[in-house]
């Protein structure tokens, strides 16, 4: 086992704490992960502190991680989900050691159900499930063993193949573990371990029409492929008992189960379940709409795969709940896209400007690609007689130290020349329809020698070669912090501004070759990344994140 001078530097986690006495004792010769989804929903950004973690354990250890799908629920589980998530993991960075799902070990998981009811240890109960409910009691009082605990062996055995050869409908009986109804752990009050779906499954199609529970398949499948370390949310560790119980009665390899803090993200909803419901009533577009906290929402948002590990390695891995400030995860991807995304020049609400002692048609300028990237070189803009700059950049009757365009005051244009206000040209409602300036030509950037100093720089856009494209401002989905915990329906809080569609700004010609996975800073503006919705004649960005928090700023406010 080798670490980095930089592992060895960071203060460990405690999961990294228990797989390094593991492997320092001998326990282990090397560590096995697993990332378990259920393939019945888009993943989300609390499944990729998951991923990392499993992942980035079995990385940092030589070890090895599974992708395995949690496939025992028919009736929610599709290919689709399947392939997005296989894809989610991939643009993540991480590569699985083996691609397997619960369904590889129905058969297995229905011998290892038969050799419980071999030993005594499970049942076929005929009660409904209210019944059933009934009798495991509550937390205070012990629960009722009901006479189909009393079956045979050999009953049991031939009710549970009946079961399986499709001899009863859905609901007519289960099989239970019998493990103790008096415990105080409810999971331990004879938990069942199969029930009665008739249902196609997204891969064996009509072969099976029992499944096996979560808390059957789940160590199970873990012990057949001998993992080390499950690594699991905090909500299971009522489970572990039971976890341990079936493998011990089993005696089959002792996987282990830990357990670790979920994230929970200020602003944002983890459940499935409700990220479904947007979808469905059609509050977002798709699962990968920009403002929705799944990873592929994310992924069309702009962020990088570099930024959400970086997110995921500051939280840390904690043993209690908490919940994350969303500013933190922007943070993350302002450091990353500060570095590596490319500079542009798009005007969102344009005001033409008239350079009228310019007398060349046109010129070619140079200006920076990256400032924070000495190699990432310059690009060529076009300078001519008319140009466009942000309306808000000018004001007739400025205040003090407002250091853009006014009325006899001086600006410089970003990679081009100073340039004076001399005329005002408004419409017949007041509104300024143009401004006539005048430039000095001797203030070219990079070779200025006139000797004038502005305070002011603005970003703008040659009329001639300006693009037009389509901006979508995304913001939080939802107005409060936590909209799972307010009163009523979490769909009250959503926040009705949290999209903002520019339909034409003008935008310098370089976009045109935008690549799908560049990233660019919009000068002054944020930072974007081109759309899927994107196509000949129609360049979409999404604004990926502001280049401040505005929010918070915004908030205050209120």
């Amino acid at each position: 086992m080798e670490l980095t001078k930089k592992d060895e530097e960071k203060s460990l986690h405690f999961i990294e704490e228990i797989v390094e006495n593991d492997l320092n004792s001998g326990k282990y010769q090397s560590i096995r992960t697993r990332f378990p989804p259920e393939p019945n929903g888009y993943l989300h950004i609390g499944h990729a502190k998951s991923i990392c973690l499993n992942f980035g354990l079995a990385k940092r250890y030589g070890g090895k991680t599974n992708l395995r799908f949690d496939d025992t629920n028919p009736v929610t589980e599709e290919t689709e989900y399947v392939e997005s998530i296989k894809e989610d993991v991939r643009w993540l960075g991480f590569e699985w050691a083996n691609e397997l799902y619960a369904s590889d070990y129905f058969e297995q998981l229905f011998a290892f159900a038969k050799d419980l009811i071999k030993k005594g240890l499970a049942y076929v109960d005929d009660n409904p499930s209210e019944e059933i409910a009934r009798q495991k009691g509550n937390p205070t009082e012990p629960g009722i063993r009901n006479e189909f605990a009393d079956r045979s062996v050999e009953e049991n055995l031939r009710l549970f193949k009946e079961m399986k050869d499709g001899k009863y409908g859905d609901g007519e009986k289960v099989l239970r573990a019998k493990v103790d109804m008096a415990s105080p752990n409810m999971h331990l009050r004879d938990p069942i371990m199969y029930r009665i779906k008739h249902a196609a499954h997204h891969r064996t199609g009509n072969n099976w029409c029992i499944y096996p529970m979560y808390d059957f398949a789940h160590g199970q499948s873990d012990s057949i492929e001998q993992i080390t370390h499950s690594i699991c949310t905090l909500e299971f560790i009522p489970h572990r008992p039971l976890y341990d119980w079936f493998i011990e009665k089993l005696e089959i390899f002792p996987s282990k189960q830990y357990e670790f803090a979920r994230l929970n993200l200020t602003y944002t909803i983890m459940s499935k379940r409700k990220l479904l419901q947007l979808v469905n009533e059609k509050h977002v577009s798709a699962w990968d709409d920009p403002r929705m906290p799944t990873i592929s929402g994310f992924r069309r948002r702009g962020y990088t795969p570099e930024s959400i590990q970086m997110f995921a390695d500051k939280i840390g891995v904690q043993k209690r709940e908490n919940l994350i400030d969303f500013s933190l995860l922007e943070f993350c991807i302002r450091e990353h896209l500060n570095r590596v995304a490319k500079r542009r020049m798009v005007v969102f609400d344009p005001l033409k400007v008239v350079i009228t002692n310019y007398t060349e048609e046109f010129e070619l300028v140079q200006s920076e690609e990256n400032p924070e990237d000495p190699g990432a070189g310059h690009r060529s803009l076009f300078f001519g007689r008319e140009i466009y700059i942000e309306r808000e950049d000018f004001m007739e009757n400025p205040p003090k130290k407002f250091f853009r365009l006014a009325p006899g005051q001086k600006v410089r244009l970003k990679s081009a020349y100073i340039i004076k206000c001399d005329e005002v040209i408004k419409g017949v409602d007041g509104t300024f329809e143009e401004l006539r300036c005048s430039y000095i030509p001797e203030s070219r950037s990079g070779s200025d020698h006139s000797g004038l100093k502005v305070q002011g720089t603005l970003h703008w856009v040659s009329v001639k070669h300006a693009v037009p494209v389509e901006l979508r401002l995304y913001d939080r989905l939802f107005k409060v912090e936590d909209p799972s915990n307010e009163d009523g329906d979490f769909k009250d809080y959503i926040n009705q501004e949290s999209l903002q569609i520019i339909s034409k700004a003008y935008a310098e010609p370089s976009l045109k070759e935008a690549g799908k996975e560049e990233r660019f800073q919009f000068m002054r503006k944020g930072y974007f990344f081109l759309d899927k919705e994107s196509g000949p004649g129609k360049m979409v960005f999404n604004r990926t994140v502001t280049l401040k928090d505005a929010w918070a700023k915004e908030q205050k406010k209120s």
